[in-house]
């Protein structure tokens, strides 16, 4: 099923629809590299933390964002994130950088700085970027465009599983939330573009979400 020319495949969804594994898995198989547009929200939160910047100010984090030194590494499937000499694989990966990436990537400024920096990452192919607005924003003319979805309570349960917490009704209120923010923002809101995939992965496991992208992707070869 692997594509003959390398593509750029954008993947898309709201917060536990499974586009981060997904998205890895598919980079596995197809050799291609991984690029998490949400890591670089959370290590933007995660170093204003650090620097005392709110996350209201979108001046001071529109600057934060344009030195941001962030690397991403893979091995064996496992990507690690540092920013400088920091690694913040974990760290970004609370419920309260949950809430940070959401809040910082409203600003337009921010956005604008860190798309750029995604798209020089995956302007030759070979990628699969997942994020959302990958299918919209920042890859509008990917090879494949994909949508993944899957209802509140399924997301909640995937949450409460990956990284536990007070109950799954929590995180259907915390989903909510993020989910709310991400639509309704005024710069590059969650969408389904019109000429994307949907997949609704609510009874899906990944092996068999992975075998419909790489399905698509194959079609586009």
């Amino acid at each position: 099923m692997r594509p003959k020319r390398r593509l750029v495949i954008a993947i898309d969804g709201p917060a536990g629809s499974g586009k981060s594994t997904t998205a890895k898995l598919v980079a596995r198989r197809l050799g291609y590299t991984y690029l998490d547009t949400g890591a670089m929200y959370r290590a933007l939160a995660w170093k204003a933390r650090q620097e005392g910047v709110c996350w209201k100010d979108e001046k001071r984090l529109a600057a934060l964002a344009k030195r941001l030194a962030i690397r991403f590494s893979g091995k064996e499937g496992t990507q690690r994130v540092r920013v400088g000499r920091t690694e913040v694989t974990q760290k970004i990966r609370t419920p309260e950088m949950d809430q940070g990436s959401s809040i910082v990537s409203i600003h337009p400024k921010v956005r604008g700085e860190l798309v750029a920096i995604q798209q020089r990452l995956g302007r030759r192919g070979g990628v699969v970027v997942e994020g959302r607005d990958t299918t919209s924003v920042v890859f509008p003319k990917a090879d494949l465009k994909v949508f993944l979805t899957a209802g509140l309570k399924e997301r909640a349960r995937r949450r409460q599983k990956e990284r536990g917490g007070p109950s799954v009704s929590w995180h259907e209120r915390d989903l909510k939330l993020r989910d709310r923010r991400d639509t309704k923002r005024k710069t590059s809101p969650l969408n389904k573009v019109p000429d994307a995939v949907e997949i609704d992965t609510s009874r899906l496991t990944i092996h068999e979400q992975v075998q419909r992208i790489l399905l698509e992707a194959s079609r586009r070869a």
